[in-house]
């Protein structure tokens, strides 16, 4: 059982460490709560348009006055606007003009309904980019599903598991969550290899179907010959709302779709009306802005904390919640203390909420979901707070709080939680 640097044991299901207050998906959910109680009295102090959305997700929900009347009843809508839907997804991610759309609620509920869907009692085989890891809804898929996952970096280890395994399913993940990014080559290669082997390649481009044609040239989802794609509809430069776009081979997402059914897991009509309007109203420019005030946000940060400290991606900086543990054990003056990164790093986005309205994966991410300190700003949010330089004096304010603060289990719990 591996640790981090701390010597806390990693929990293999989420990649970090757990520690006394979040011991798992239930404190998560309470973490989760006082994150919508401490957004509420700063909107009611501040009002709703100085909150700044870092999480790389915008969430609006474009959906027309006259969706809302035709389109979004649920029995009638679906059959309404199903064509349309289907071409939107099919231009979104690059098709040949045959495949079939879905939307499902949530794109991780997407990926553990295919996984339940065509894993077939063998591992699944996860392709990522080296130093990361698949998304946790495929892990949580595959056991649910009662199978293991067995996870790649490189060409040659597909094909070595291909032979090895027999797999039913093949997971690719062109994007991940980190942004950590697969080349082209290696997508179109790998794809062939698990058609070759008699796999259902899926990717997982939730980021990826905009984030690697916009900002890198790379090629759209569908054109690498996967049997099936699902992108998210609140990512890189999408509106919103929260869903999962499914599009590829009839013959492949018809049981997927059954899945989601059979598990609650689909999308009804209003949430797939407001999909599809994301999809139709993206422009690349959205996501180009999105990468620029990133930037401008690791510039800040980097004369903040020094160059060391700060990953730069091309939507915001990130601090590796280690990283974070080590600046604020720092700050502190202390080598060891009773919390794990991810309270820490939990604690600092809480107080940038509650200080400054800066909403980030720290407080609003769900169960599971990385903990790292990454500010992917949405379009407009360093604007309304205060600019990139106002967002980086927060952080560190946040982080210099947390430190004086370090061995208060009260604090902390208070924090996290609003236990008094």
């Amino acid at each position: 059982m591996s640790t981090d640097r701390f010597g806390n044991t990693i929990d293999p299901g989420v990649g970090y460490a757990r520690g006394a207050l979040l011991q798992g998906s239930a404190d998560e959910v309470r973490r989760l709560a006082q994150a919508g109680r401490v957004a509420a009295d700063f909107v009611a102090r501040e009002g709703i348009d100085k909150i700044a959305i870092c999480t790389g997700n915008l969430r609006f929900y474009p959906a027309t006055p006259g969706d809302l009347s035709l389109l979004c009843e649920e029995w009638i809508g679906p059959g309404l606007f199903g064509e349309e839907l289907r071409q939107a997804a099919i231009a979104h991610m690059g098709g040949q003009g045959h495949e079939a759309a879905a939307v499902v609620n949530r794109t991780s509920a997407g990926i553990v309904a295919t996984v339940l869907a065509h894993a077939t009692g063998k591992p699944v085989l996860s392709l990522v980019a080296k130093g990361d890891r698949s998304h946790a809804s495929v892990l949580r898929g595959a056991r649910l599903a009662n199978v293991q996952v067995r996870e790649v970096h490189d060409l040659e280890s597909v094909k070595q598991a291909l032979a090895e395994d027999s797999p039913a399913l093949f997971v690719i993940t062109p994007v991940t969550s980190e942004l950590s990014m697969l080349c082209d080559d290696l997508i179109r290669d790998a794809v062939a290899a698990g058609k070759n082997a008699g796999c259902v390649t899926f990717l997982d481009d939730a980021y990826g179907a905009r984030f690697r044609p916009v900002l890198h040239g790379g090629g759209a989802s569908l054109s690498f010959g996967a049997d099936l794609v699902i992108t998210n509809a609140d990512k890189a430069g999408l509106s919103g709302p929260r869903a999962g776009v499914l599009c590829g081979d009839p013959v492949v997402l018809v049981p997927v779709q059954a899945k989601a059914s059979e598990l609650g897991m689909e999308a009804r009509a209003p949430v797939a009306v407001g999909a599809m309007r994301s999809l139709q109203g993206f422009t690349p420019d959205l996501l180009l802005q999105e990468a620029q005030d990133g930037h401008d946000l690791a510039d800040a940060l980097e004369a903040a904390l020094g160059k060391g400290q700060v990953t730069r991606s091309a939507l915001g900086p990130k601090i590796d919640e280690q990283d974070a543990m080590e600046i604020v054990l720092g700050m502190a003056g202390f080598e060891k203390v009773n919390v794990v990164p991810a309270e820490v790093t939990a604690a600092i986005g809480m107080l940038m909420l509650r200080d400054k309205g800066i909403v980030t994966v720290n407080t609003h991410g769900q169960p599971g979901g990385r903990v790292s300190i990454r500010l992917k700003p949405t379009s407009g949010a360093v604007a309304r707070a205060g600019g990139a330089v106002a967002v980086a004096d927060c952080l560190m304010s946040a982080m210099r709080q947390t430190a004086q603060n370090l061995n208060d289990k009260t604090w902390f719990a208070a924090t996290l939680f609003g236990d008094m």
